[in-house]
């Protein structure tokens, strides 16, 4: 089996996810710090333009977006699971990722937004085009997104006030990542504005320091010339498949085109190899990489003939 190549950066709270879910299962893995904004030259070749962060790479097939991620780990690495729902657990992570994703943000970004550079600023733009990046807006909404955000928080208080370790009992799971991900985005950036919001939880706090100890599993470094440099060399594991549920008739070789339905709306287009109920894999071509295979989940993207 080819080595778990991590397409990321380190305040990427997305990213933190998956370096949770690397510890829970005592996985190693080949770091490859990427941008934060485009343009991503390494990167593009192996997506195709998508632009959002992590991306995870297996050879010549590449996984885009949390939730694919986690169904691939889990499928490729089984002992331990982690996943103590099928369904529930990835309902639970639209939650994580949009509601409690974007209380957290304007706290962040409301205090910061002067020091941001310009750059970014206009990045980010372009991820949200119908959402300008106006810090005065957004430091004039912290007072309701820091009640939103101690509500979002308190949802977790309640899971834990049983006393258990962790969400689901002894054992940490999928689910821990996920309510894990804005308490870390929010306590690594302004670590005094979540503690007064944390404040009167009493078991919040002291579960969080159990997800940290957790750990990333264990990573080295790779360079993002030698991770295009495998995929080039590898042939993607994906097999062409036709699911006769497909709502609309879409079968292998078809012509699709890709992109997420709520921000970075960057289209990636390819030939479908196989789709199913909760994935979609297209094949693509690049002269830096030859032909790869980029999965995407199906809930939460769009997929237009192309």
């Amino acid at each position: 089996m080819s080595e778990i190549i991590f397409h990321h950066y380190w305040t990427s709270p997305f990213s933190e996810k998956i370096r949770v879910v690397f510890g829970m299962k005592g996985l190693s893995w080949r770091s490859v710090e990427i941008p934060s904004m485009m343009p991503k030259p390494d990167l593009t070749p192996l997506t195709g333009g998508y632009r959002k962060t992590p991306v995870m790479q297996i050879g010549a097939d590449i996984y885009c977006d949390t939730q694919l991620i986690i169904r691939e780990l889990e499928r490729r690495f089984p002992s331990p699971s982690i996943v103590p729902d099928a369904g529930m657990s990835f309902a639970l992570a639209f939650w994580s990722d949009r509601p409690f994703f974007q209380a957290t943000v304007p706290l962040i970004f409301g205090e910061i937004g002067p020091m941001i550079p310009e750059a970014f600023k206009k990045d980010r733009e372009k991820m949200f085009p119908d959402r300008p990046f106006n810090y005065e807006q957004m430091k004039a909404a912290i007072p309701a997104f820091k009640e939103q955000w101690r509500a979002h928080a308190g949802l977790i208080e309640a899971q834990l006030k049983d006393g258990r370790k962790f969400v689901h009992g002894d054992k940490p799971t999928v689910d821990d990542a996920h309510c894990h991900m804005n308490v870390w985005f929010l306590k690594s950036f302004f670590a005094p504005t979540a503690d007064a919001l944390l404040d009167g939880f009493h078991w919040l706090a002291p579960w969080y320091e159990r997800v940290k100890a957790i750990g990333q599993g264990t990573h080295t470094p790779m360079e993002s010339k030698e991770a295009i440099a495998i995929a080039n060399a590898a042939t993607s594991q994906a097999e062409a498949h036709t699911d006769p549920h497909d709502p609309n008739g879409r079968k292998p070789g078809d012509r699709v085109s890709v992109v997420p339905d709520d921000y970075g709306r960057d289209p990636v287009a390819g030939d479908l190899v196989f789709a199913s109920a909760q994935e979609i894999a297209i094949k693509r071509n690049d002269p830096l990489v030859g032909n790869v295979v980029v999965h995407f989940p199906r809930a939460g993207f769009l997929v237009m003939s192309a």
